[in-house]
């Protein structure tokens, strides 16, 4: 063989060395992690690349760059012992006998949590065949279907694509919901309208599949066969089986959530049907239509779910193993809050000293009688900056330590024209006059019933913040407002009934008056 030719073929089998190793690399933390799996993914991964179609190969890829960040989460219900407590909701007739089902258990086992019981890897678990399944059937609708043709590639690839919604168990169900909505085509004034074909669909799942808020005590995700067979679920439920009928038919939707109400208890999570121009119209899977849905405005933050890894998240900063509140460990989320409500930055100098390994600070809502955390920020010396947060609601500034939030500085209301105002002793009130208001979640989606009320003969505690609630001591209502005296002045105040489930909401008190937040 002449030295040229050699010298060819030398080149030759380096590039086709070199292109392995790259090939590899894209997914390599899918084979590694794969474990007795590995057959499986291997075998998706051969499929594909044998079939020669560029666009399915790299849509595989793409499931498989991004599937060690997604599993299915199994939940249990604990006593104050840490022993397993059967619980199955559907036993119950309603929310009410549930809750006092548990009411009664818990006097007996001391309290109850639900708490992670076992994590089910997809990566571990996924077969070849339904990679392949997934990816041929995503790719059909999106080439065949008029609504779905303007859809680029890479909204296709995140919305459209993948076979899962949050953190259920993995099932197949693009066949099902192909079969289950093939007619609708010949039902639309507009067949190049994704939002059309959204509508019918939901309106469908609506006639059979409805909010329990009995699942509000199930946070184990349902998968499609558990849905179909139940019929009812919570919103989740209800977001995931909109996403699977509509991905099936080439729609792209996920799903947006808020974490935690920023002016009252509970979350919530919703569908979007997003354009092939980039636009998103919210609905609720299963209940409201796009066009005739309607969110509560004031909200810190909204979040949307991605399949892909969103490389900016908190979770890919965290250094020398310092832990966040869970929810913001995770990877595959970005923040759409603009686009629900008006936004600010917000600069805070933090009045608390920084504890020894803390360089994140986190900006939190009173829900439910805690401070929980919704956004993150990096400190720079005592200095922090949460982005884009929801204007006209109260937030306080927090560290997290040993898993648990600590105070960082004052409370503060970010008024609606992007001010703040700091909420920090000044004064004394000789007297304050007060009634309660409780905000409760009455059922499935943002609607909140609001009780203004003190019930005659119940005692009520006044608290004001002060690094931590402080009591202002307990008063029985005797059908008047309550009056309470030496009242430190310019504070958050939150005033409790006995025995209540702290779903109170907290206030400020000035010119005779109670601004609630």
């Amino acid at each position: 063989m002449r030295r040229s030719s050699i010298f060819s073929l030398l080149l030759f089998l380096i590039f086709c060395l070199s292109t392995s190793i790259m090939y590899a690399n894209d997914i390599k933390d899918a084979i590694k992690s794969s474990k007795k799996n590995k057959a499986q993914i291997k075998y998706a991964i051969k499929y594909f690349k044998q079939t020669g179609d560029s666009l399915q190969q790299n849509a595989s890829n793409f499931i498989l760059k991004n599937i060690t960040e997604h599993s299915f989460i199994l939940h249990a219900l604990y006593d104050s012992e840490g022993n397993e407590i059967e619980w199955d909701v559907l036993t119950y007739k309603n929310y009410d006998s549930m809750i006092a089902a548990m009411d009664s258990l818990e006097a007996i086992k001391g309290e109850l949590n639900w708490k992670r019981k076992e994590k089910v890897e997809d990566v571990e678990t996924i077969s070849g065949e339904m990679l392949i399944e997934n990816v041929e059937l995503a790719y059909e609708v999106w080439k065949e279907k008029p609504w779905a043709k303007n859809y680029s590639y890479e909204i296709f690839k995140e919305y459209i694509l993948p076979y899962r919604g949050s953190n259920e168990p993995i099932e197949s169900w693009r066949g099902y919901f192909m079969n289950e909505y093939k007619h609708i085509k010949s039902e639309m004034n507009n067949v190049n309208d994704p939002v059309e074909a959204a509508r019918l669909i939901n309106s469908d799942l609506k006639s059979w599949f409805k909010f329990d808020s009995r699942f509000y005590c199930q946070p184990t995700d349902q998968g499609l066969f558990s849905m179909l067979m139940n019929k009812v679920g919570r919103c989740e439920d209800m977001t995931n089986l909109a996403i699977y009928a509509m991905r099936a038919n080439g729609i792209a939707v996920t799903s947006d959530y808020t974490p935690h109400w920023a002016d009252a208890g509970n979350n919530h999570a919703w569908n979007v049907v997003i354009t092939p121009d980039g636009k998103i119209i919210p609905f609720m899977g299963c209940e409201e239509n796009p066009g005739n849905y309607s969110l509560r405005k004031r909200m810190a933050k909204v979040y949307r779910k991605t399949y892909s890894k969103q490389t900016d998240n908190l979770a890919f900063k965290l250094e020398n193993e310092e832990k966040a509140p869970t929810w913001l460990s995770g990877k595959c989320y970005i923040d759409v809050t603009r686009e629900y409500t008006s936004v600010s930055d917000v600069t805070l100098k933090l009045k608390n000293e920084i504890p020894d390994g803390v360089h994140f600070a986190y900006l939190c809502v009173f829900n439910s009688g805690e401070w929980k955390a919704i956004h993150w920020g990096k400190i720079n010396s005592n200095s922090v900056t949460f982005t884009e947060m929801g204007v006209n609601l109260a937030y306080l500034p927090m560290f997290y330590v040993n898993e648990e939030l600590i105070p960082a500085g004052k409370p503060f209301i970010l008024r609606r024209d992007k001010t703040i105002r700091t909420l920090e002793e000044d004064g004394v009130f000789e007297f304050v006059k007060l009634i309660s208001v409780k905000k409760r979640n009455i059922e499935k989606s943002s609607r909140h019933e609001t009780n203004v009320f003190l019930d005659e003969g119940c005692k009520y505690e006044l608290f004001y913040w002060e690094n931590d609630w402080k009591s202002l001591g307990v008063k029985t209502a005797k059908g008047d407002p309550l009056v309470f005296r030496n009242v430190p002045e310019n504070c958050l105040y939150w005033l409790v009934k006995s025995g209540s489930k702290k779903e109170e909401r907290i206030f400020t008190y000035h010119n005779d008056k109670q601004f609630w937040w």
